[in-house]
């Protein structure tokens, strides 16, 4: 599927300004690129001749937390339900790349930060990938995409066939598919993590749901595979959450204990929500 011509309210609002001038730079793709956009009867006319009706504005401007493609002259929202977990999975924009919304709650933190810097800020945390790195929960492929920039491979790995469903829609995750040094699967992340090789990677970026919804990933077997796949000197970033709320604490303090139990040396990261855990190499 094509990664152009979706949009969000983000990018149309300056043809919804009063007395707009007749020629409009805008992004077709959630702020990849930008095209010029004209002003004609019924809409906006786009470089290959498709139409942003005065309709299709109206309906994108009033879903903030939206995003659509536009088909034809028709616009579909970038959406999808998952018969395998009962969720439903939605586009959210954002001022940068978009995140997903699951069954309402969104992936990324929002809040003062877009998802592009968010996944920065964990990536600095966990230090440059090089070598074999690991994601143990694609989500939209931001992660991947990023490591690959100077890691020599990545495996990431999506527990939800629908989740690919959405990356396939949006521009930010395209290279997710694209780029060579990246391997996706579909699989459960603790089954895959148990089968692994001993050493098999340089770094693990482990970013799972919340307790509730994915415990197994947080479980003692869990992190002892982590250690086990990672090679010696190798370095794990755990993301947690916000560690001044409620869950981020009771759940850091209870991550921080079974990481130190199967081994890692463990140090806070609060900027990231995160903390880093470090297999040392017990041969130096």
């Amino acid at each position: 599927m094509p990664h152009d011509l979706i949009f969000s309210h983000h990018q149309i609002s300056p043809l919804l300004a009063k007395n707009p001038a007749s020629v409009i730079s805008i992004s077709p793709n959630l702020g990849r690129t930008k095209v010029h956009v004209r002003r004609v009867e019924s809409g906006w006319a786009l470089p290959d001749g498709e139409l942003l009706t005065d309709a299709n504005l109206n309906t994108i401007s009033s879903d903030l937390n939206g995003c659509f493609r536009l088909v034809g002259s028709q616009l579909k929202k970038v959406q999808t339900f998952s018969s395998r977990t009962n969720r439903y999975y939605s586009l959210m924009p954002t001022a940068g790349a978009p995140t997903m919304l699951i069954s309402g709650i969104p992936m990324h933190r929002v809040k003062d930060i877009t998802p592009d810097m968010d996944t920065r800020q964990k990536l600095k945390a966990l230090g440059k990938p090089y070598g074999r790195i690991l994601d143990t929960a694609s989500g939209l492929g931001y992660t991947a995409i990023m490591a690959a920039q100077t890691a020599e491979q990545v495996v990431t790995i999506e527990f939800d066939p629908a989740v690919h469903e959405i990356c396939r829609q949006n521009p930010w995750s395209a290279e997710l598919f694209t780029l060579s040094n990246i391997q996706p699967l579909i699989g459960d992340s603790v089954d895959l993590v148990a089968a692994f090789p001993d050493a098999t990677f340089n770094a693990i970026i482990h970013d799972p749901p919340t307790f509730s919804l994915a415990g197994e990933m947080y479980a003692l077997e869990t992190y002892q595979h982590l250690y086990r796949i990672l090679k010696p000197g190798g370095r794990l970033f755990h993301y947690i959450g916000n560690p001044n709320s409620r869950y981020g604490a009771n759940t850091g303090r209870g991550v921080i204990a079974r990481l130190g139990q199967v081994g890692f040396r463990v140090s806070a990261k609060p900027r990231a929500f995160g903390v880093l855990a470090v297999k040392e190499n017990k041969g130096l």
